[in-house]
């Protein structure tokens, strides 16, 4: 579990491409796999193996660490539900290790499962700060609402606008600063994270109606 407060601006190193494409009838997602090598002294100052890393909001899995550097095997189901499949070595990366139990919550709850891609269509400078606009799935619009959280490249950020299929997101000179979000330009994807208390709430709102139909079934069974 992340709090979507990037701790460092990391960079791409390596990525190797391992080869091993799925069987078309196999069912997951086609694409090979990769394992990619990443810089982030910073994260890996007390990493080992089997830790989490979330890079650029994606949770991966730390195979070993050695002078600054990780390395993780990336999926190919990670690879195209998420922006990794764009990176390649010099690319910047957010960094963030897990909240640690009886720390400060300074994001909001981020899992780094990403539910999508969206693409940044607006930048809007002013003096002090950044209104960026980006569009998103049809599919997650229903997620995102004004006021509410998102996290975008694994950065959680506070939502100023919400519409149909984007949203915007206001960036201070701190967040633009130390995330890739402030070298990101207009036609980039970034990976997002919807809330996901948004998608438990659905969900059992949903069944709530799908038992309340089989009870008045039931009941209608007995007359």
């Amino acid at each position: 579990m992340f709090t979507g407060i990037v701790e460092e601006l990391g960079e791409v190193v390596a990525i190797e491409n391992l080869g091993d494409a799925l069987p078309a009838n196999a069912g997951g997602a086609p694409g090979h796999s990769a394992r990619f090598r990443l810089r982030g002294p910073v994260v890996t100052q007390d990493a080992k193996h089997g830790d989490s890393i979330a890079v650029n909001g994606v949770c991966l899995t730390v195979v070993d660490t050695a002078d600054g550097e990780f390395t993780a095997d990336v999926m190919a189901e990670t690879l195209n539900r998420s922006s990794l499949g764009a990176l390649a070595p010099g690319s910047r990366v957010n960094l963030e290790r897990p909240m640690a139990l009886g720390g400060r919550l300074g994001g909001h709850l981020v899992q780094g499962h990403v539910d999508g891609t969206g693409t940044i269509v607006e930048r809007t400078p002013a003096e002090h700060w950044e209104l960026v606009k980006v569009a998103l799935p049809a599919a997650l619009s229903r997620y995102v609402v004004e006021k509410g959280s998102i996290t975008v490249d694994g950065v959680s950020l506070t939502v100023v606008d919400a519409g149909d299929d984007y949203f915007t997101i206001s960036l201070i000179p701190t967040t633009l600063a130390l995330t890739t979000l402030g070298i990101k330009k207009v036609g980039d994807p970034v990976n997002l994270e919807v809330d996901v208390l948004a998608k438990y709430v659905e969900r059992l709102l949903g069944r709530g109606s799908d038992d309340l139909k089989d009870l008045d079934d039931i009941k209608e069974m007995d007359r």
